[in-house]
């Protein structure tokens, strides 16, 4: 890997991890004792300043270091989690992203990154200095003995919680038998730093007509002070270390050092005593001495008996190392082994790659369908059975393929914790949100164009839908209001929602303002759903006053072109009073469907299979009992069609076709009778609406490849796409959504005489350049 691609991923990468580090602090500033939650904000800037140094970058190293430093006074609890501290990091993640995107973009930072730098800094310091001269902070509290704990009942660990070290003495009986004198070594400890009081425990002492003269029987307890490390004032008592028991705790200051060097450590598969060890809180010589108790246990156990305790827990109860340090190598443990375990999962592919791979699948399902049509015609078994294997083959590749395209929209939802909370504190009102269906997963092309839509629909449901909180209790609602953000499958889509429960939509102002700015006339009768469809319009505002959010009638339109872009559609349904939701239905992939083909005249096509809920058979009788109506009677269901040869233009007109046998049959009277080809009716159904088309031929299912109709056919009615046929052909994908919405209101031009244009198909010469 080159410099410029091992900095593309440090980019990809550090957005992760800001992102991963923007939503533990929104979960944090709810709950901020959660010390997983502070940890995990430690590590994305931790991460992100160690791999900002390997390439040199230390503006950003250094801007990083000085939310690190605020974060780990955050875990050694000298600063707690506050709104303003929670806003203060979020504005540094904000901050990192600009830093981030100008390293992306190979600029440096310009005057004003560097103000608004050097501000953020002076923000954190103030944080920290504030924390540090608090009343009642660690470095303040008062240090005791060992025997003032011991009567106040205290945990030998808080013997540590001072910047001295303790350094508990208990010598066996025979030491001085051994020609070893226990003052000596205390007084040895003078050369490597200051023993700063001694306490002498007697309770070993017997009676004094018990007393062997050769005999100790005293230990110590000493406060010392020394800048050498764990395994040089071990090292003080080499030669007693048979006869004496000794344990040696760190200083408070020194525990953090700790804590702070298994953080740091290399991600190794390890084992704790190693990490121990390594980090400097554990001697060798101690490990040892517990992994030897450890094994006794386990030989002297027998069945039935408890599990002997383990390596970590045999050192806590020794008082070697304190628990805090073992729960963090446990942390850097298990954190190794997710990362060790994400690693050999996933490997990271480059969009374009992954698009172009999709684009030759394409290819390769035209190729392979052409090479099925000229088997069926050559009608060698041999041939037709490998073209038979091939296609399954390749609707596997192109399933799997279209697999690594999808993913799960829960990380666009995560995204708006923060919109919400930013916007719901600027317009001053206690807004949650609620997600439900983050597993749920579209295609990744998908997922990035819907971003923009959903943060439209969201910042208006929070400025308009939403009331205040004193509108809402005096409503009989609860004080905060409630935004939800659901995802489902059905049918074939994907459907996301964006619901609210404010006071949904005034259809009487929605109307009068429609009628003001000339959308409706006065005398017009609109349904409930097309006077909620008002609020897309171009300019269309209701509210009363501006604001940074809305009232300039700009975005709402905008949303609807951007999802109609993607082949997909938005719904309203709202209750005065209760609230509003805005329903989004998409395709789950933009790329490769499964189509039904058909057939009108000498036209094809397509329609995707997922929408397609049965095929009968049009009879002569069914439109003779219709009367003129565009429908028929489906098992007592009335369904609405749509003649494809009428709409498109295709052929000769049904209409036509119906005058020249009328008039054969009267001509003849019936005996000549001209009647037209049989057709069919293709049975859609979307959002829970169906429909029927009318065509003439029925060719079965078909792997499609979706291609854009480009701009000259950009603003073309029912058909979303076009694709190649294995003949060569060019067949049109149909836009089922909009044919179903067609289908009324074209009955509804019928009815008052006047039928629209049909809908000309571009020549597929035009589709092909």
């Amino acid at each position: 890997m080159n410099l410029d691609d091992a900095l593309k991923t440090f980019v990809i990468e550090s957005r992760e991890l800001l992102q991963s580090m923007e939503d533990a602090l929104l979960q944090v500033e709810v709950t901020p004792d959660d010390a997983d939650l502070v940890n995990a904000i430690f590590r994305a800037a931790h991460t992100i300043k160690g791999s900002a140094g390997l390439f040199g970058l230390d503006h950003l190293v250094a801007f990083t270091h000085h939310a690190e430093n605020v974060l780990d006074m955050v875990r050694a609890g000298e600063l707690r989690i506050t709104d303003d501290l929670a806003a203060l990091l979020l504005k540094v993640c904000d901050q990192l992203n600009a830093l981030i995107d100008l390293v992306d973009a190979g600029e440096t930072a310009d005057a004003a990154t560097d103000h608004r730098n050097a501000q953020l800094v002076a923000e954190l310091q103030a944080f920290a200095a504030a924390s540090h001269a608090a009343p009642g902070s660690a470095a303040e509290q008062p240090t005791f003995t060992q025997l003032e704990l011991a009567d106040a009942g205290e945990s030998p660990w808080d013997v540590a919680e001072t910047d001295n070290w303790h350094i508990s003495l208990r010598f066996g009986p025979d030491v001085l038998r051994n020609g070893m004198d226990p003052v000596s070594f205390i007084r040895y400890l003078n050369t490597l730093g200051e023993v700063q009081s001694i306490v002498t425990l007697t309770e070993q002492l017997p009676p004094a007509a018990d007393m062997d003269p050769e005999s100790c029987y005293l230990g110590f307890e000493l406060s010392y002070r020394s800048n050498a490390e764990k395994a040089t004032i071990e090292d003080a008592f080499e030669f007693v270390r048979d006869d004496a028991q000794v344990r040696i705790l760190p200083p408070r200051s020194k525990a953090h050092d700790y804590l702070r060097l298994i953080r740091g450590l290399p991600e190794e598969d390890m084992r704790l005593g190693e990490i121990l060890v390594r980090c400097g809180t554990l001697t060798r010589a101690e490990l040892d001495a517990a992994l030897d108790a450890q094994t006794t246990a386990k030989m002297s156990q027998h069945p039935g008996d408890p599990l002997p305790p383990t390596i970590g827990e045999m050192l806590v109860a020794q008082h070697v190392v304190q628990p805090a340090v073992v729960e963090a190598a446990l942390q850097k443990q298990q954190q190794v082994k997710q990362n060790r375990g994400g690693e050999a999962g996933l490997i990271r592919v480059n969009a374009d790659k992954l698009d172009e791979h999709i684009n030759l699948i394409g290819e390769l399902i035209i190729a392979a369908a052409g090479i099925n049509l000229s088997a069926l015609k050559s009608g060698v078994p041999e041939l037709l059975e490998a073209a038979s294997l091939m296609n399954r083959l390749v609707e596997n590749v192109r399933d799997s393929a279209l697999q690594l395209r999808m993913v799960q929209i829960g990380a666009t939802f995560n995204k708006f914790q923060r919109v919400v909370r930013d916007v719901s504190k600027e317009l001053g009102k206690d807004i949650r949100l609620e997600i439900s269906g983050a597993e749920t997963e579209l295609d990744k092309t998908v997922v990035e164009k819907i971003g923009d839509p959903l943060t439209h629909l969201v910042r208006n449901s929070m400025d308009h839908g939403i009331e205040s909180a004193e509108v809402r209790m005096a409503r009989g609602k609860p004080a905060h209001g409630t935004l939800r953000l659901n995802a489902y499958h059905d049918s074939g889509s994907i459907v996301i929602e964006v619901s609210d429960d404010g006071g949904g939509l005034n259809k009487q102002k929605i109307l009068a303002k429609a009628i003001d700015r000339g959308i409706v006339k006065p005398d017009q009768v609109l349904s409930e759903q097309e006077i909620h469809a008002l609020i897309f319009e171009a300019g269309f505002s209701t509210a009363d006053q501006i604001n940074n959010l809305s009232g300039r009638g700009v975005g709402m339109d905008v949303v609807r072109r951007n999802i109609t872009d993607l082949r997909g559609t938005i719904e309203i349904l709202s209750t005065e009073g209760e609230g509003s939701t805005m329903r989004i239905r998409l395709p789950l992939t933009l790329a490769i469907i499964d189509g039904f083909l058909v057939a009108v005249g000498d036209s094809s096509f397509v329609i995707p299979l997922e929408l397609v809920v049965e095929c009968v058979e049009l009879s002569a009788d069914e439109v003779r009992a219709a009367h003129g109506r565009q429908q028929i009677n489906l098992r007592g269901e009335v369904l609405p069609f749509i003649r494809l040869k009428d709409l498109f233009g295709v052929g000769g007109s049904a209409a036509a076709e119906d005058a020249t046998a009328q008039a054969l049959e009267t001509a003849s009277q019936g005996s000549y009778a001209r009647r037209p080809a049989r057709e069919n009716v293709v049975v859609v159904q979307y959002a829970g609406q169906r429909a029927g088309l009318v065509v003439d031929t029925l060719q079965g299912e078909y792997q499609t490849v979706i291609r854009p109709l480009g701009q000259v056919f950009a603003g073309m009615q029912g058909v979303s796409g076009f694709t190649i046929l294995g003949s060569g052909l060019v067949a049109l994908i149909l836009d089922v959504p909009g044919l179903v919405r067609r289908v009324s209101g074209q009955e509804a031009a019928r009815l008052h005489g006047h039928r629209g244009a049909p809908l000309r198909t571009p020549h597929p010469t035009a589709l092909m350049a």
